[in-house]
């Protein structure tokens, strides 16, 4: 399944309560109202920490935490960040520590436990001091004493972040840095990827707790399908990678979005890839209706000379094929004369029930719109179908 970047605030809410310490932070949200969300920041005396919480990585080397803010000067600094496009930030009381107290900590599943990773140096410079990280396979029921003694934590400290690991369907967590103090410790940053479908099923975090991160202003497209997303059951995700792109992607789920998009990047294709994103879980036909519309919005958009659509997914388990095509056809019908007129070709491949229903009613669509570059069912590799439009980039 898919896996997605947790929301510090959330992680560190969740990571701090297993841990059986407090958290004090606040997670802002700059397109609501500010002055209501900083009023407690600014009753404090000490100053902050404000940063980014989009799962940006290297948010410090690339100015996206701000230390030692006074409370005074708290709603500056968040203007700051939102000026910079970003619209969720983190707000942290300021911790004064020497930068050899730093630590890193990480789990990450594995197939007989987690993985777990350690250093007694720690921070933004970790990945070069690569060779002082120590590493162990944790194996469920096995004692974590000479982890426990390595890292700080204690042993029922590192019982209880690997179950609420497995509790909250973590893949992946990273502690960099954390420092260790009078008996406790601080989480200084954290970092957790987890699987979203199990926003269904987990208690902790919701689907409203993710962040994709996207490094710009959002575009109307992007923000129509965040607002879809956050009313449906369906997993509707969409970036925006290059507004003069020439490759544009309509996905579905099961892993087919990085294997469509590796296999631009591979074939040296990555600068025109368009957009990025993924409809899962099953929409309905309006939904995809709405999504594909807003995909081909920035098509027609684009300015590049030869542009492709492809239509790509795995072979479905539950989502209705036909059912999901009814809504792209119908939104690829609305524009499809400005599409000919551009000279745009689509390309499919898609499995799933009702495929063959659904993959004729494309096939004659495009056909009849003058539209297609090629329709297959999953007897075609996926990076065949994918190869094939580039080719038309290639010769166009």
């Amino acid at each position: 399944m898919p896996r997605q970047k947790l929301s510090e605030f959330r992680a560190k809410t969740i990571i701090y309560g297993a841990l059986g310490l407090p958290y004090r932070g606040w997670s802002i949200d700059t397109s609501a109202d500010l002055k209501l969300q900083l009023k407690a920041v600014h009753e404090r005396t000490s100053h902050v920490v404000v940063k980014v919480d989009e799962g940006v990585k290297r948010r410090f080397k690339q100015g996206l935490v701000l230390l030692d803010v006074a409370p005074a000067d708290v709603e500056e600094a968040v203007h700051k960040l939102q000026s910079r496009g970003y619209r969720w930030l983190i707000v942290e009381p300021m911790w004064e520590y020497a930068k050899t107290e730093e630590r890193y900590f990480s789990l990450a599943l594995e197939r007989g436990g987690w993985l777990c990773r350690y250093s007694q140096s720690g921070g933004v410079d970790i990945e070069s001091a690569a060779s002082q990280v120590k590493s162990m396979l944790l194996r469920p029921g096995e004692d974590p004493k000479e982890v426990a003694s390595a890292t700080g934590f204690s042993q029922a400290q590192i019982v209880a972040l690997e179950a609420v690991c497995a509790d909250n369907a973590f893949a992946f967590l990273e502690l960099n840095p954390y420092i260790v103090a009078a008996n406790s410790v601080q989480l200084l940053d954290a970092a957790v990827e987890v699987d979203d479908t199990a926003a269904f099923f987990v208690d902790d975090w919701q689907f409203d707790d993710l962040r994709f991160h996207v490094g710009h202003q959002l575009t109307p497209q992007e923000k129509l399908i965040q607002e879809l997303d956050a009313t449906s059951p369906a997993s509707l995700k969409l970036n925006v990678l290059n507004p003069e792109g020439s490759i544009f992607l309509l996905l579905s789920g099961g892993g087919a979005s990085v294997v469509v998009a590796d296999e631009i990047y591979n074939q040296g294709y990555g600068p025109q890839l368009a957009n990025y994103g993924e409809y899962s879980g099953n929409p309905n036909s309006e939904e995809t209706y709405l999504y594909t519309k807003a995909v081909l919005e920035l098509l027609i958009n684009s300015p590049a000379k030869q542009k492709v659509l492809f239509i790509g997914g795995a072979v479905a388990n539950f989502t209705d094929i036909a059912k999901t095509f009814a809504g792209v056809l119908r939104a690829i019908d609305e524009v499809a004369g400005k599409l000919k007129t551009q000279q745009v070709k689509v390309f499919v491949r898609r499995g799933g029930p009702h495929q063959e229903e659904g993959l004729r009613a494309m096939e004659t669509m495009l056909e009849k719109h003058e539209l297609l570059g090629a329709v297959h069912s999953p007897d075609t590799p996926l990076t065949e179908a994918v190869d094939e439009a580039l080719k038309e980039i290639a010769h166009g």
